[in-house]
């Protein structure tokens, strides 16, 4: 049953009666919620962590997030009306409850499984979701779209009158685009809400300015100590605590302060309201009708513990169980083991490289565990920046750093580079500065769905003049690769890898020119280039080749972008190449091969094997994979008839292997 903690507050245990979920049946919709009674609110928040340490430790997924909002979330559907007015997530990783809230607490048993739940607010699955993006920093932006479409519409008065909300964590008020937003929101008189969620911690710590702030704001127990504070360093105050509620139309003055200096952003004067302690739900509601009935923008700042009441959670210093995968719920350890990563490899790498030059750095944007910088950040701490979320800043500060003499590697995970397109185009490669970017989990990553596949970065990177890019297949070309990329100091280079485990090396055969030939057998009939960590399917489709009588030779590029020169020879000699590739196949190392092979003037025909244009969605990295047709029998019977057919334009394959 439940025990008592330090300080009163009792944690989640196991052994609490799960099936004893009476009030959390009986939610279809937000509706449902409002008849709860205020007694109520405490077992109806009770039942819901332990129904969240039930599901998601069978299914994996963003746990303490979630266990973090309980009571905010109730208390967002108390007051507001769901859909008529519009919740926004930014990130998604806390609307979990949200989802249960909202009618689809039974399907938590499929939670991140294909056809099943999404872990992000997704909507094809409710109209109670709006965005379906997991990237960081969005909602403000949205909520500022809608506000001013309902203002022209007339739908932000009268009877009818219409409520955005924006929940935002502290964490993605360090991005850039919530600036930009809040500089735009604050500047108009449409009402908006604006809950921020501070947790301290996105994956990491909050790190910056904005964190100094927030940490002022938590500890400040006086108005006029706050007051002299405010004076000090910046130019506008909000109030704190309860006298807010009595002055909230007579303030004049806001969060603008908490998250802008004031020679940048002195029209700024967003109402506030807090801090308010965010597991108490009827505190929440009392700021957050407040903020309701405000007729301009309030930011309503609650303060809350990410991995709340579950005690494995709270005892995790590194992220509060931020992403978990299966574990067991007693006592919150894995129930399988984890054998050596990509991430890990590149970790261990990164630290013997830092050991025997002082001039490499590290960036990370608020990910420093997830991307594994954290082992170089213990070992060297004065050479590890974390920027917050802020990929586009990451970018251009390395690109500073490299100017300066250093050698920055930026580690992100491969869907947020697009973010920093921009900066890795202009500052790092027009420049020509010497900066490596890791990306991990690059290609399909699986689970986590839409927005987190890694399958346009090779894309991107195909028009930047001057990038270099590496697709190690294991551990250690990885380490070879990254030491490479590391010696460059004439332009950006790229290292990408998936996610998950590291399978066993592949030994090359040799290396010719640069590029690994990993299988060879004379004069071949097809040339199969393998990307990275395609190489053993690659492998795979060859022997499926040999056994209908077609000789393939397989090779591994190694630094796919540009196109090794060397490939043109190899490719001579074949009467097809094929490319598999984990990327998209719009513009990814299948069309850069083919523009290649045709500059230097070799006639023969190429197929390409990658995801479709399109965005794949949420389930097990191999059934992603195996729809897209990236599997040994595909991809070989596809090649089989192209060998077969008598005419090139005869030989293209069609469905969701077809070149786009």
């Amino acid at each position: 049953m439940r025990q008592s903690a330090p300080g009163g507050r009792r944690l989640l245990r196991r052994k609490e009666a799960y099936a004893d979920m009476g009030l959390l049946e009986s939610m279809e919709s937000p509706t449902d919620l409002r008849a709860v009674s205020e007694e109520d609110i405490p077992r109806l928040a009770a039942e819901i962590r332990s129904f969240l340490v039930d599901r998601v430790s069978r299914t994996g997924g963003h746990l303490g997030p979630n266990l973090g909002v309980v009571e905010v979330t109730l208390a967002l559907h108390r007051v507001f009306d769901s859909p008529h007015d519009v919740i926004l997530w930014d990130t998604g990783h806390q609307s979990y409850v949200h989802k249960m809230l909202t009618g689809r607490w039974r399907d938590f048993g499929q939670l991140r499984q294909r056809n099943g739940l999404s872990g992000y607010p997704s909507r094809s699955e409710s109209i109670h979701d709006v965005i379906e993006n997991s990237h960081a920093s969005t909602a403000l932006s949205y909520a500022d779209g809608i506000a001013k479409a309902w203002q022209l519409t007339g739908e932000l008065t009268g009877a009818s009158r219409r409520h955005v909300v924006a929940v935002v964590g502290d964490g993605s008020l360090t991005g850039g685009m919530s600036w930009e937003a809040l500089n735009n929101i604050a500047a108009s008189d449409r009402p908006m809400v604006i809950l921020v969620n501070d947790n301290e911690l996105s994956y990491s710590p909050t790190i910056g300015g904005l964190a100094h702030h927030l940490a002022t704001l938590r500890t400040t127990q006086g108005y006029e100590r706050f007051l002299t504070w405010g004076r000090r360093t910046l130019q506008r105050t909000p109030v704190v605590g309860q006298p807010v509620y009595d002055a909230l139309h007579g303030v004049k003055k806001g969060l603008k302060d908490i998250v802008a200096p004031q020679g940048m952003f002195e029209d700024l004067g967003l109402k506030y309201i807090g801090p308010i302690d965010g597991h108490d739900t009827l505190e929440v509601e009392r700021g957050l009708r407040l903020a309701r009935d405000y007729p301009g923008p309030v930011v309503v700042h609650v303060i809350t513990e990410k991995g709340h009441g579950y005690a494995p959670a709270e005892q995790d210093e590194a992220d509060r169980f931020h992403g978990i995968g299966k574990i067991d719920p007693d006592t919150g350890r894995p129930l399988t083991a984890v054998g050596p990563t990509w991430t890990g490899a590149f970790s261990e790498a990164l630290v013997d490289i830092g050991r025997e030059d002082d001039t490499v750095v590290a960036i990370t944007a608020a990910m420093l565990g997830p991307t594994g910088l954290d082992h170089f950040a213990r070992l060297y701490p004065h050479r590890t920046f974390d920027v917050g979320i802020a990929e586009q800043h990451a970018a251009t500060s390395a690109a500073g750093m490299a100017f300066a003499g250093l050698h920055p590697v930026v580690a992100l995970y491969a869907t947020f580079l697009n973010r920093a397109f921009d900066q890795v185009l202009m500052d790092c490669a027009l420049h020509r500065a010497g900066v490596t970017f890791v990306l991990d989990r690059a290609g399909v990553t699986g689970d986590d769905g839409p927005s987190h596949n890694g399958v346009w970065d090779m894309s991107l990177m195909g028009i930047v003049p001057g990038v270099r890019v590496a697709a190690p297949r294991d551990a250690s070309t990885l380490v070879e690769e990254l030491r490479e990329a590391i010696a460059i100091t004439d332009g950006p280079t790229v290292v990408r890898f998936p996610k998950g485990a590291v399978g066993e090396t592949i030994p090359a055969v040799r290396r010719d020119a640069g590029i690994d030939i990993l299988r060879e057998s004379g004069a071949s009939d097809v040339l199969l280039v393998a990307v990275g960590a395609m190489a053993t399917l690659g492998l795979e489709v060859a022997d499926a080749l040999a056994a209908q009588g077609i000789s393939a030779t397989v090779v591994d590029p190694r630094w796919v972008l540009p196109v090794p020169p060397g490939l043109a020879a190899l490719a001579a000699d074949c009467d097809l190449v094929a490319v598999i590739e984990d990327n998209s196949r719009a513009g990814g190392i299948g069309s850069a091969v083919r523009g290649f092979l045709e500059d230097a003037h070799v006639v023969t025909r190429t197929l390409t094997f990658g995801t479709p244009r399109m965005f794949p969605d949420h389930g097990p990295r191999s059934v992603v994979l195996a729809e897209a047709g990236l599997t040994s029998q595909e991809i070989a019977r596809r090649i089989t008839e192209a060998v077969a057919a008598p005419l090139p334009d005869a030989v293209a394959p069609s469905g969701l292997n077809a070149d786009s």
